[in-house]
């Protein structure tokens, strides 16, 4: 009795197995359309500008007058270069590996994790860092946020001006009688119901183009208002904190600070994506002009702020320089309100990827089908849920430190190079081997000490404050 071969498969099974790869295909495309990072690829080089300049430029750059304090001069000065400089390297990087290998691009942050770490480590490595980064900012912006629109409110309402405070701590708990501040997180949060529905990054161009705009216009106020208030008389630049625990503390939470300011990386291979691409043309021709001229606007406005800042008002600064600004009213008003337009945009910048991550679960893992109702359920509880932690936790210096340390060290500052030294293994002690590996010693560290000052502070604040007080 022959052994029995393998069954027969004629031109219908052929014809049936071509068609179900086509269906998959047809399928995979349909998706891909509908989510949100690769459903369009027709932005221009200043798309990318503008949604960097409204990444980067947030929050972080209110509190570098304070981070000063913590610093000192010249450690201070020294770490706001050097971050400056270590992040557009490693942004270089994340713009040159997007279309590293011919005929594919890399549209999310997690995809070129799982091409240098493998499937399942690049995704466990790359998007827990992400989602802590992108969750934590948009917690952030609707903490602050909030805190600027009531500023806003209070310095406009009629006799709110005249209210005197004499330290930072009064100067941000002064205020009128009326709104608490959760009511202003879930004002500011309102817009959010409403805008998170645009599909896509060039839906929202024009909104970052707004944010961008607002985010040069209220730091060039805070160091201009700063300059025309002059250095104060009695200006110390010792350290805030008597204690040397307390300066190891706060130094650490400054690096924190710092950190948080320099975020754009997390949402730069999602912007990448939008840009169209051929052999020919790459995206990152486009790409990289964009982020040139953002870091020079990021240049523009941290290092004034900063300096200038720290230079008119030394150790007394507040944690946020608008705060510090009480008058003219009407110009603290006007740069509080441009605060709250800029976090409106940058809001939706580091909200839309995680959509797409949200989204990409629903359809491919759990298999809903794509829709609007679909869309519209999940944004909307997304916004909820970022609304609710902020009413909760709205500790803004101490969450900024925490954040900037724990998770935008490592994907800001080390976590490129270690994916550039994987993938192009540059000669040892080589320029290129001796600057990675610079910036991952670095990170690292930062990393590690970081969010131990944000963490501390937060526990000092979370012993006085009461629950959506």
């Amino acid at each position: 009795m022959g052994t029995r071969g393998p069954p027969y498969e004629g031109p219908y099974e052929h014809y049936r197995d071509r068609l179900s790869i086509e269906e998959k295909l047809a399928r995979q495309k349909e998706i891909d359309d509908w989510l949100p990072i690769t459903s369009a690829r027709k932005a221009k080089w200043w798309y990318s500008a503008v949604h960097n300049i409204t990444a980067m430029v947030g929050a972080g750059v209110l509190s570098l007058p304070y981070a000063m304090s913590e610093l000192g001069w010249g450690p201070g000065v020294a770490v706001l270069v050097l971050s400056w400089i270590i992040t557009l390297y490693t942004l270089w990087q994340m713009v040159q590996m997007h279309e590293m290998v011919p005929g594919r691009r890399f549209d999310r942050y997690h995809e070129l994790g799982q091409f240098v770490f493998g499937e399942k480590l690049g995704l466990y490595i790359v998007v827990p860092q992400q989602l802590v980064v992108e969750v934590g900012v948009n917690i952030v912006y609707m903490v602050t946020g909030g805190k600027s629109l009531k500023k806003f409110h209070d310095t406009v309402r009629s006799g709110c001006g005249e209210l005197k405070a004499t330290s930072c701590k009064e100067l941000n708990t002064v205020s009128c009688k009326g709104m608490k501040t959760t009511y202003f997180i879930m004002i500011f949060a309102s817009v959010h119901f409403v805008l998170s529905h645009l599909p896509n990054f060039n839906s929202i161009s024009g909104v970052s183009l707004a944010a961008a705009v607002m985010s040069l216009s209220y730091s060039t106020i805070a160091w201009g208002a700063s300059v025309d208030k002059g250095v104060q008389k009695d200006v110390q630049y010792s350290y805030r904190s008597s204690t040397t625990a307390g300066k190891v503390f706060d130094f650490f939470s400054a690096l924190g600070n710092v950190a948080f300011a320099y975020a754009g990386h997390n949402v730069v291979l999602e912007i990448q994506a939008t840009i169209p691409s051929t052999p020919e043309k790459p995206s990152k021709g486009p790409m990289w002009r964009g982020v040139i001229i953002a870091y020079i606007v990021v240049a523009f406005c941290y290092f004034p702020v900063a300096l200038i800042g720290y230079r008119m008002f030394g150790k007394s600064v507040c944690e946020d320089i608008l705060i510090t600004l009480e008058k003219p009213k009407w110009l603290v008003a006007m740069a509080n309100m441009f605060v709250v337009i800029h976090f409106i945009g940058g809001y939706q910048i580091y909200a839309m990827p995680v959509f797409d991550m949200i989204e990409t679960v629903l359809v491919k893992k759990l298999h809903f089908k794509p829709s609007r109702m679909l869309r519209f359920v999940a944004r909307t509880a997304y916004v909820a849920f970022t609304m609710f932690v902020a009413i909760t936790i709205p500790f803004f210096g101490p969450l900024l430190s925490f954040f900037g340390g724990f998770a935008f060290a490592p994907t800001t500052y080390f976590l490129p190079c270690i994916m550039w030294l994987a993938i192009y293994k540059p000669k040892k002690f080589s320029l290129s081997w001796w600057a990675n590996w610079v910036c991952i010693i670095l990170g690292v560290l930062l990393m590690i000490i970081a969010p131990i000052g944000g963490l501390q502070q937060i526990i000092i604040q979370a012993k006085k404050y009461k629950f959506y007080s």
